[in-house]
């Protein structure tokens, strides 16, 4: 999406900045809500995973469209027309010298998407996802006097699991970071 917003013609620029507004714009439990609900209005039936998958995963690329589409921002014109000059045609460029740039400049802004979307799946709860929140309420209905410690072990599961997360990601921006991208502050 990021390379058709840049390098598409007007009418995939439009759709995919179109796209981009809208599942960015709206809350993640309506769009839940529109998939699971709204889709079996009109015949097609998800099951609550397979609709909490693509809800996240909609919601996901839009937000994922940003991070890449600034990074290739982020990339110097002169190294696209050093490609072209030297004979290289407009996808070998995207190819061969833009695109491992962006996965690379990428990194620290899907270490944020990933986390958002790790503690968002407790979202999908509501519409019945058997996940971490929902297995935590089947124990405390069960024993109300555990509503607490359970809670406190469900927000330690998810602290242990997205620090751990951005520690390996941490880990591969500083293995693939790219000399003289890195900005620095004095202070």
């Amino acid at each position: 999406m990021a390379m058709g917003r840049t390098f598409g013609g007007r009418v995939l620029s439009t759709a995919v900045y179109l796209y981009e507004k809208v599942f960015r714009g709206i809350p993640l439990l309506v769009i839940f809500f529109l998939i699971y609900f709204g889709l079996s209005q009109i015949g097609i039936n998800l099951n609550p995973l397979t609709s909490a998958v693509l809800g996240l995963g909609l919601r996901s690329a839009a937000y994922q469209a940003q991070i890449f589409r600034s990074a290739l921002n982020s990339i110097p014109e002169g190294q696209s027309t050093a490609a072209r000059s030297l004979g290289m045609s407009k996808l070998q460029t995207i190819r061969s010298i833009l695109l491992p740039q962006v996965l690379r400049l990428s990194i620290p802004g899907w270490s944020n998407e990933f986390t958002i979307v790790l503690k968002d799946t407790s979202i999908a709860f509501s519409i019945g996802v058997v996940e971490l929140m929902r297995q935590g309420r089947y124990v405390y209905v069960r024993n109300p006097e555990m509503v607490l410690p359970i809670f406190l072990l469900i927000a330690v599961i998810y602290f242990v699991l997205v620090v751990s997360i951005n520690k390996s990601l941490g880990f591969l921006e500083k293995k693939y970071r790219m000399k003289g991208f890195e900005l620095t502050v004095e202070r």
